[in-house]
């Protein structure tokens, strides 16, 4: 079974947590596969709020009404990927530039849900470079502070975010704490935030695998 077939099955099980309502729905290769599946029970919701601009595009192609977070408040479910996930179900994301979309969304709702295939799950996070999204003017000096904190940051190069921003992509560490680390990148200056989804976890994982999809619960601390 191919990466793609397991992600399709990851996606296509998140569906049994579709209860109606706004959904919200995130970014990447997982949640276009989501969205196919949400579009095949599209009279079950009365839409949705996107987590980017790539994402809004595709549910509006399948008839899925997309909305404005403002709008509608809390969500009770948000949809989302990963790339990297423990088993505290600490994430990292970003790989696709709209983690803080993506970390807004997650916010706003009760639960959030993330659809992976099993490749994903790790033991220690940091393996898949950190994305930062930053102001352009701070580039320099954020990547010094992220040089003091362990880590080799790399400039995304001609890649700007759905905010007009640039990510900074930071390779070597190892993030037993993450957190921590999630804390500590977000208070430099400049930084609008870090692909650590360490404060707001995730509530359910979904891998797919070679025997099926399955589910994954926070281990306790």
């Amino acid at each position: 079974m191919t990466q793609d077939e397991m992600k399709r099955q990851a996606a296509e099980a998140a569906l049994d947590y579709v209860q109606g309502g706004v959904v919200g729905v995130g970014t990447g290769s997982t949640v276009n596969h989501f969205i196919d599946f949400l579009a095949q029970v599209k009279g079950r919701i009365e839409g949705a709020v996107s987590s980017s601009e790539a994402s809004t595009q595709r549910l509006r192609a399948r008839g899925i009404a997309v909305f404005d977070l403002n709008s509608v408040g809390s969500l009770s479910l948000y949809v989302d990927g990963a790339d990297e996930a423990n088993h505290r179900l600490e994430l990292i994301k970003g790989g696709g530039g709209a983690l803080t979309r993506e970390k807004i969304v997650a916010a706003a709702s009760d639960r959030f849900v993330c659809i992976a295939d099993e490749s994903k799950l790790v033991e220690v996070l940091g393996r898949f470079p950190l994305p930062v999204e930053v102001i352009p003017m701070a580039r320099s000096y954020v990547a010094r502070e992220l040089v003091k904190l362990g880590g080799t940051p790399v400039w995304r190069e001609n890649f700007v975010t759905d905010n007009g921003n640039v990510i900074l992509d930071v390779a070597g560490l190892a993030i037993h704490q993450p957190k921590e680390l999630e804390q500590r990148v977000n208070n430099i200056p400049g930084v609008v935030t870090v692909g650590l989804f360490a404060l707001r976890p995730a509530d359910r994982l979904i891998l797919g695998s070679q025997s099926g999809a399955r589910q994954v619960e926070a281990m306790a601390v």
